[in-house]
């Protein structure tokens, strides 16, 4: 892959929007409910299909749309220790129909967390080249700390730290001071991050 080619297409869209309100991830109405679903899925152990079901009935509830419900399921059948890839891959297919259908102004944020979770299926896989182009897309469509910590961390994995780095300081340069803290509080924690660490407090 030529990473020059796609480095430098990320950091024309940080100088270009550096200090463009950043986007939520979700609305926030919905957040509660995803944040249930999350804090199962990190627990120490879940029941897969009892969670889907309670996603299913926040859904009929009213509580998360049909592309948060598309992406829950995708998060709960994509986790290690569920992996069922190929229906994580259905669930990615239905939530970018649920984004166009649903269109307006969460267009954008809604197919950046579509390409998010192509990435996961492309990392899963041990297709990092492709991981890498699917989450530098999710990042060009919403400028969070959760797209570039996935790009930053694609790049440790095939051994472009170099290239890491340098990213990581332009962006430092660029972006609100908000953003850069939740990426150093990944970076703190994500262990796929780890060589990055030394840059927290640069």
């Amino acid at each position: 892959m030529n990473y020059e080619a796609l480095l430098d297409r990320i950091l024309r869209k940080v100088d270009r929007d550096a200090y463009l309100a950043l986007a939520d991830s979700v609305e926030p109405d919905q957040q509660a409910a995803l944040d249930e679903i999350g804090r199962a899925l990190h627990g120490a152990s879940f029941d897969a299909e009892a969670l889907a079901q309670r996603a299913h009935q926040l859904h009929q509830q009213g509580r998360i749309d049909e592309v948060n419900l598309h992406s829950a399921l995708h998060v709960i059948d994509a986790h290690p220790s569920v992996g069922r890839l190929e229906r994580a891959a259905e669930h990615v297919a239905r939530q970018e129909l649920a984004a166009y259908r649903q269109g307006g102004a969460r267009l954008q944020a809604n197919l950046a967390s579509v390409e998010r979770h192509r990435g996961v299926i492309a990392w899963q896989q041990g297709q990092l080249d492709q991981a890498l182009d699917y989450f530098s897309r999710a990042f060009e469509r919403q400028r969070s700390a959760g797209n570039l910590a996935n790009v930053l961390a694609c790049l440790v994995r095939l051994g472009e730290e170099h290239d890491a780095r340098d990213l990581l300081g332009q962006v430092r340069a660029a972006f609100p001071a908000a953003m850069i803290e939740a990426l150093n509080q990944l970076i703190a924690r994500d262990p796929d991050l780890a060589l990055l660490r030394s840059e927290i407090h640069q």
